[in-house]
């Protein structure tokens, strides 16, 4: 089994038999901890700024949400007017995101679980928010290969940027192997990323927010 395949049946275990109450929570408007907050925060700082790289208006266009987890992006996706793919390797919480998206936009979203660079057909854009953070350079270049073969503009994903922080954690966990299986983030250096995608990586800024830190760059096919 490839790199790739382990990692991806990690994440899938993780988030649908470990982390699915708190995930359902964290993206909710229910109360959390004041560590879960800033994430909360962060990631919608995040996630307004990758839809910044998108037309406000996106009709007649078609997005790949690819790791879609509860459907937050997926909505907004919808509301500016777009045809949404919205897919997750996590069944339970694809099962959120349809719960939750409003009726008004549920003839413009196709849902489906499963690997989030399989063929779900051709795109104008995808957005992968949080969802190539537990794989290695390799694999990460290989996914946006995949994903740019049917993709007419553009990739916005985010990693986790080799920070001291996201280091030390990092060095933790490859020390104290988690029994849980549950994955680790794998902190990226842009430079590395922007030689193995032979230059096609763009920088777009980050966000950091308590123990919410995320770099969002941008692939063109």
């Amino acid at each position: 089994m490839s790199d790739y395949a382990a990692t991806r049946d990690r994440v899938e275990e993780y988030f649908d038999r470990s982390a699915t109450k708190v995930w359902e929570r964290l993206t909710s408007d229910a109360p959390v901890s004041r560590i879960r907050q800033t994430v909360r925060e962060g990631r919608d700082r995040m996630r307004a700024l990758m839809l910044s790289r998108l037309p406000a208006d996106l009709r007649g266009a078609r997005v790949l949400d690819a790791g879609c987890g509860a459907g937050q992006m997926t909505a907004e996706l919808a509301a500016r007017g777009a045809d949404v793919v919205a897919v997750d390797i996590s069944p339970a919480l694809v099962e959120i995101a349809r719960a939750r998206l409003p009726e008004r936009h549920r003839a413009q979203v196709t849902f489906a679980s499963g690997d989030m660079t399989a063929d779900h057909g051709r795109v104008d854009y995808v957005i992968a928010m949080d969802s190539l953070i537990y794989y290695g350079t390799t694999d990460i270049t290989a996914a946006l290969t995949r994903l740019g073969e049917r993709t007419d503009r553009s990739v916005v994903f985010t990693v986790a940027p080799r920070t001291p922080f996201l280091m030390t954690f990092w060095t933790l966990g490859k020390a104290f192997p988690r029994r849980d299986r549950s994955p680790v983030m794998v902190p990226h250096a842009f430079s590395t990323l922007h030689r193995a995608a032979s230059g096609k990586v763009a920088k777009i800024d980050r966000v950091s927010r308590g123990f919410y830190i995320s770099e969002c760059l941008e692939y063109r096919p």
